[in-house]
């Protein structure tokens, strides 16, 4: 049996989407801003008082590096998926300092939700030729790359941070900061 490429990261996605939903369904709103240890990249608001949620950033790598919280990782996600979809779609990508976090963790999960629901629409419409073109993001127009190693990034890069966000989940549960059980719902 021959399977297509898009149907194939179509499914890798989906398998990498089903086990974030493991986790997204059990996350407390208390999840999103826990600290794990004293030195943490997370969201707050701007000080604006607009409402206006941002992520802890730094230009260079500090070290040591923070450990995020899941707000922090929930917003990394919609930092550079936001990206990619806007360049899949060949709009103008969106600045970093312009996706901001929605606030709490429902609107997150929310927000993360309706991600992919976009990311499914482009994966629907790529052909197999448009998989073949240089891919403009995340490295830049290089010729060495193309859409599809942008669509597998895409995957491999939801994947690394799900594990992030569910072993932040299951670290708040076992050191007892989660609900009165101790673990998390």
């Amino acid at each position: 049996m021959t399977v297509s490429r898009c149907e194939l990261l179509r499914r890798q996605f989906e398998l990498t989407w089903s086990l974030f939903e493991y986790h997204l369904e059990r996350l407390e709103d208390e999840d999103f801003l826990w600290e794990p240890g004293p030195l943490c990249w997370t969201v707050r608001p701007d000080g604006d008082g607009d409402g206006r949620w941002v992520a802890d950033w730094a230009d260079a790598e500090p070290d040591p590096i923070p450990v995020p919280t899941i707000g922090w990782v929930s917003w990394h996600i919609g930092w550079w998926w936001s990206v990619a979809a806007d360049h899949a779609q060949g709009r103008v990508p969106r600045e970093r300092t312009e996706i901001v976090w929605p606030g709490d963790g429902k609107a997150a999960v929310a927000w993360l939700r309706g991600l992919r629901e976009e990311w499914l629409a482009v994966l629907e419409r790529f052909t197999d030729a448009e998989l073949d073109a240089v891919a403009p993001f995340p490295w830049q127009n290089d010729p060495e790359y193309t859409v599809a190693h942008m669509a597998g990034w895409v995957n491999a890069e939801l994947m690394k941070n799900v594990a992030e966000i569910g072993q932040l989940r299951l670290l708040r549960a076992a050191s007892g900061a989660g609900s009165s059980t101790g673990m998390g719902t």
